[in-house]
């Protein structure tokens, strides 16, 4: 589990390996906007400080959002519970970065979500790569959103890279 610096607050789920890229927003001359999303359940209970995700490439300055969610019973998305945006440029390439997203409380077993969307630009988000044999992340699954589609696609065999830092 990290600890960030020598604050109360810590790491409730994380998946930091990255060996693979996952491209989100829109590429120029495809109509598509893709939407990429991680579930996750915390391993202990806590409010929300901040989502990480690790930036492989930012090809053109732009608008990122994030939005999170509370997965029901049926693990389908919900209604956003918060959310955050932050103007992405080429010297974000290779850093993780932090979507500060308070005043959630995140309780220990439950599944929730996140996804990050660009209108303006494509962002290449750091991803693990497992197998369906042998996921790299075994408390949740990337999934893959299309203009807006709401069921969109999972894979339990990717991961994107992210940290959620809450407080006790």
């Amino acid at each position: 589990m990290s600890t960030y610096s020598n604050t109360p607050v810590h790491s409730a789920s994380e998946q930091t390996t990255n060996n693979s890229t996952s491209w989100v927003g829109h590429a120029k001359g495809d109509p598509a906007d893709v939407i990429k999303g991680q579930t996750f359940m915390p391993s202990n209970e806590g409010d929300l400080q901040a989502i990480e995700v690790f930036s492989n490439i930012v090809t053109a300055p732009g608008k990122v959002i994030m939005t999170v969610y509370k997965l029901d019973e049926q693990k389908e998305w919900g209604n956003p519970l918060g959310m955050a945006s932050l103007q992405f440029n080429q010297s974000d390439s290779g850093k993780w970065i932090s979507f500060p997203i308070k005043g959630l409380h995140l309780d220990k077993g439950q599944s929730y979500g996140f996804r990050l969307e660009s209108h303006d630009s494509l962002i290449g988000v750091g991803e693990g790569a497992g197998s369906a044999s042998a996921p790299l992340f075994g408390n949740g699954q990337e999934w893959r959103f299309v203009n807006n589609d709401k069921n969109g696609d999972s894979f339990s065999y990717l991961s994107l890279a992210f940290k959620v830092a809450i407080k006790d």
